[in-house]
C-alpha cells in the first residue's frame, strides 16, 4: 500500500520504545505550548489509520501515534501471533502522515509480569463484540487507560468502525474523570464500500468479493429505516438474506442497538446503530453504521 506524499515539519519523528522516554518527549513538546494529540494503533497501518492522524494533525497539535499489538485484548483461540505486523511501513507511513512521535512499547514494558490490574467498563460491553469476545474490552480498557496516563493527551481519534470500541473509551474516560476529548471520525471505505480493516489482508480474491455483502446489508438496513420500517426483527432478516446469498459465511451477530447504550432496541423510533461481525472463512470482520429516521430540524 503506498501513501501520498505530504509535506514535512522542520522537528523530525521521533521514536520511544521505552515509557520513560515517550514521556519526556511529551513534556517537551507540552512545554512548548504545543496540542497533543494521540493515535492509538495494533500497527499493520492502513489508510483508515492515516485519515486519524490527518484528523489529529494541525495548529499547534504535537502527534503521537502508538503502535502495539495488545495481547490482553486477544482470546485464546484468536489471531493474536499471526496478527500482522510491519514496523518499516508503520513508521513510513507514520512519517508521511507528519507524525511527531511513534511509541512502540514492547509487552514487557506494558504488562510487567506482576501486573495485578484490569480495567472494566460494565453493560456498554455486554452485547454485540463485548459478548462473543469475553475480556476482550477488558484488555482494549486497560491498555487504553495505560496508554493515556503515559502520553497523557489532550485529544485521542478512534475510527467509527469500532463503534462498541468507542463507546466504551468514551464511557471509560468520562467515567475517570479523564481531561481527555474523544474524538469519533468517519469509517474510511475500499471503492466497493467494504470497511479498511487490517483483516481484509487476510481474505483471498473470493472471500474479499464475498465480504462486499456487509455494506450492502447495511446499506438494505438504511433503506428500511429510512423508508419507516421500525420493525428491528424484519431488518435483521433482510440483511441475513443478503449476507447467506453471497456465499459462505458465520454470522456472529447482527444487531440493532441503541448507541449509548449499546443495548437492543426492538422498534426503531430514534437514532441507531446497526452493526454486524460475520466471519468469511477465516476471517472476522465487523462493520456499522448509525441511521436516524427521525426528519432532521432545519
Amino acid at each position: 500500500m503506498t501513501f501520498a506524499a505530504r509535506s514535512f515539519s522542520i522537528r523530525m519523528m521521533e521514536i520511544a520504545r521505552d515509557i520513560a522516554d515517550a514521556r519526556k518527549i511529551v513534556r517537551a513538546a507540552r512545554s512548548e505550548g504545543r496540542r497533543i494529540t494521540f493515535v492509538p494503533t495494533m500497527g499493520a497501518l492502513h489508510l483508515a489509520h492515516v485519515s486519524l492522524m490527518h484528523a489529529a494533525k494541525g495548529g499547534d497539535s504535537f502527534l503521537v501515534v502508538s503502535i502495539f499489538v495488545n495481547p490482553t485484548q486477544f482470546g485464546p483461540n484468536e489471531d493474536f501471533e499471526e496478527y500482522p505486523r510491519d514496523e518499516a511501513h508503520d513508521l513510513t507511513a507514520c512519517e508521511q502522515a507528519g507524525v511527531d512521535l511513534v511509541f512502540l512499547p514492547s509487552t514487557d514494558a506494558m504488562y510487567p509480569s506482576d501486573s495485578a490490574t484490569t480495567v472494566r467498563v460494565d453493560k456498554l460491553t455486554d452485547t454485540l463484540c463485548g459478548a462473543r469476545r469475553p475480556g476482550h474490552f477488558d484488555g482494549v480498557a486497560t491498555v487504553v487507560t495505560k496508554l493515556f496516563n503515559i502520553i497523557q493527551p489532550d485529544a485521542a481519534y478512534f475510527g467509527r468502525k469500532d463503534a462498541q470500541q468507542l463507546a466504551v473509551i468514551s464511557r471509560m474516560t468520562r467515567d475517570l474523570d479523564m481531561p481527555i476529548e474523544i474524538v469519533g471520525c468517519p469509517t474510511v471505505r475500499e471503492e466497493d464500500g467494504l470497511a479498511v480493516s487490517s483483516r481484509n489482508a487476510y481474505l483471498n480474491q473470493q472471500e474479499r468479493r464475498q465480504a462486499t455483502c456487509l455494506y450492502r446489508s447495511l446499506n438494505k438496513a438504511m433503506n428500511m429505516i429510512e423508508s419507516e420500517r421500525t420493525d428491528a426483527d424484519a431488518i435483521i432478516d433482510a440483511m441475513r438474506r443478503i449476507i447467506d446469498e453471497a456465499g459462505p459465511a458465520t454470522v456472529d451477530y447482527i444487531s440493532i442497538v441503541d448507541p449509548a447504550s449499546m443495548q437492543p432496541v426492538k422498534r426503531i423510533d430514534r437514532g441507531v446503530l446497526v452493526a454486524l461481525a460475520v466471519r468469511i472463512g477465516p476471517t472476522r470482520l465487523i462493520d456499522n453504521i448509525e441511521v436516524d429516521p427521525r426528519p432532521v430540524s432545519r
